[in-house]
C-alpha cells in the first residue's frame, strides 16, 4: 500500500476535488471523525469545510494547515469498505492525526480502488502537530497495516536493489561510460511514446539526444547523437557521441520499437490514468508553477516544462518515476498542455535576457528497479533541457 501526503492551505479545494468523484458516481463518503454527518447522508463541502474549521482557532501559524492523504492498496488486494476505513482510522491514529476532524473518501475511477483522507494538522490549541519524520513514519505504517491486513506489499518497498542515475558532468571525463550508466537502465524500466518525452527524461541527468539524418550511397539513414548539457540546459563542449557506440539496442530504429511498445504497455495497464489522476490531485492547490513542482515532487512526479525565447511555456512534461512513465501533457488531457499552463502561471514566464537557459530546475530522483517505485534522493538541483 502507497500513502501519498500532501499539504496545503485550501480545504475548500480538496473536499470539492472528493465531493465531484461522489457526484459523478466513481467516489464514495466511507466514513468521518468527529465531524456531523447529514441526516440525508449527502455532505455538502461548505459545510464539511466549516465544520473542520472550527475545531481550529481563528489564529495559527502554520502556513499550510491542510493534509490530503491517499492510500493506494495494491490492484490485487480486495478490501471491503469496512475494511478501508478501519485502515484510514488505524493510519490516522499511528500518525498522530487520530484525534483530529476528518473525512474518507473511497475513489472507483481507476481499475485500482483507493481512499482519500481530508484533514487538518493543527490542534484545537493552535499548534501544529508533531509530523518529525513524516515520511519514513507512514511508509513503516503502511508496511504494518500490510502485514495486518494480508495485503500485497507496496511496490518498492524492496529498496536492496536499485540503480542510482547519476547526472553526467562533462567535466569528469568518460563520457561513454557516464551516458552509458544513464540511458542503459532508463530504457529498460521507462516508458514513453515519443522522442520529446524521452528527451525530457534523460534532461534530468544533464543529456541530450538528437535525431539526425542522411543519405549515404543512394540510402537514407536516420541516427542518434547523444550529447551532454552544461547545469544551465546547454550543449558542453564536448563531442557528441553516437548511439552506435552504445549498441544496436540504443540506436534509432530500437528506440522507435521501444515507443511502439511503450505505447501498448502504457494503454494496457492504465498508466496514463493512474499519473493523471495524481497530476490532478497536485494542481489543486497550487497557485504557482513552484508550488505545483513541490506537490508533483510529493508524488514523485518531475515537471518538465520547455520555453521560448520570450518566456512562453511551449511543451510540458510529465516525467512518473513510480509509474515509470513519461507523458506529454497534451496526452494527460488538454487541461495540463503547454497553453493551459502558460495561462495558468503567467506570472513565471520571463524575457529572453533572463533566459540562460530555456528549461526550469528539476531534481533528478531515484528509480528503483524492484517493483517500480521510486525515493527522491537529496542531490543538488539541476538544471537540465535542450534547445
Amino acid at each position: 500500500m502507497v500513502a501519498n501526503i500532501t499539504t496545503g492551505s485550501n480545504l475548500y479545494g480538496a473536499l470539492f476535488y472528493n465531493q465531484e468523484k461522489v457526484d459523478k458516481g466513481v467516489g464514495t463518503v466511507l466514513a468521518t471523525h468527529i465531524l456531523r454527518e447529514p441526516a440525508d447522508g449527502n455532505f455538502n463541502v461548505a459545510e464539511t469545510a466549516e465544520d473542520i474549521l472550527r475545531w481550529m482557532p481563528d489564529h495559527f501559524r502554520t502556513e499550510k494547515p491542510v493534509i490530503h492523504i491517499s492510500l493506494n492498496p495494491d490492484p490485487k488486494d480486495n478490501l471491503s469498505d469496512e475494511q478501508l476505513s478501519e485502515i484510514a482510522g488505524h493510519y490516522m491514529d499511528r500518525m498522530g492525526w487520530g484525534g483530529q476532524p476528518y473525512i474518507v473518501f473511497k475513489h472507483s475511477d481507476i481499475e485500482r480502488e483507493h481512499i482519500h483522507i481530508v484533514s487538518v494538522q493543527v490542534g484545537q490549541d493552535g499548534k501544529k502537530i508533531k509530523d518529525s519524520k513524516r515520511n519514513e513514519r507512514s511508509v513503516a505504517i503502511t508496511e504494518e497495516l500490510e502485514k495486518e491486513y494480508g495485503l500485497h506489499p507496496a511496490k518498492g518497498q524492496k529498496r536492496s536493489e536499485k540503480w542510482q542515475l547519476k547526472p553526467v558532468d562533462s567535466t569528469k571525463g568518460d563520457l561513454k561510460r557516464q551516458i552509458a550508466a544513464v540511458i542503459k537502465p532508463a530504457l529498460s524500466m521507462c516508458r514513453f511514446q515519443t522522442l520529446g518525452e524521452f528527451r525530457a527524461l534523460l534532461s534530468l541527468y544533464n543529456i541530450g539526444i538528437e535525431e539526425v539524418r542522411g543519405e549515404r550511397d543512394g540510402h537514407t539513414y536516420r541516427g542518434l547523437l547523444y550529447t551532454a548539457l552544461n547545469a544551465d540546459g546547454r550543449k558542453a563542449e564536448v563531442t557528441p557521441l553516437k548511439s552506435s557506440l552504445f549498441g544496436k539496442f540504443y540506436g534509432f530504429d530500437a528506440l522507435e520499437q521501444h515507443m511502439k511498445q511503450s505505447g501498448e504497455k502504457i494503454t494496457k495497464e492504465s498508466s496514463r490514468e493512474y499519473t493523471r489522476h495524481r497530476v490532478a490531485e497536485a494542481f489543486l492547490d497550487a497557485p504557482t508553477e513552484n508550488a505545483l513542482r513541490e506537490r508533483l515532487r510529493a508524488y514523485h512526479i518531475d515537471l518538465f516544462i520547455r520555453r521560448n525565447d520570450t518566456g512562453r511555456i511551449t511543451g510540458v512534461t510529465f516525467i512518473d518515476h513510480e509509474n515509470r512513465c513519461v507523458l506529454n501533457g497534451s496526452r494527460l488531457g488538454k487541461e495540463y498542455s503547454a497553453n493551459v499552463l502558460n495561462e495558468r502561471y503567467p506570472e513565471a514566464q520571463k524575457t529572453g535576457a533572463d533566459l540562460h537557459g530555456v528549461f526550469d530546475t528539476i531534481r533528478p530522483q531515484e528509480i528503483v528497479v524492484s517493483k517500480g517505485a521510486v525515493r527522491k534522493n537529496k542531490k543538488p538541483n539541476i538544471k537540465p533541457g535542450l534547445k
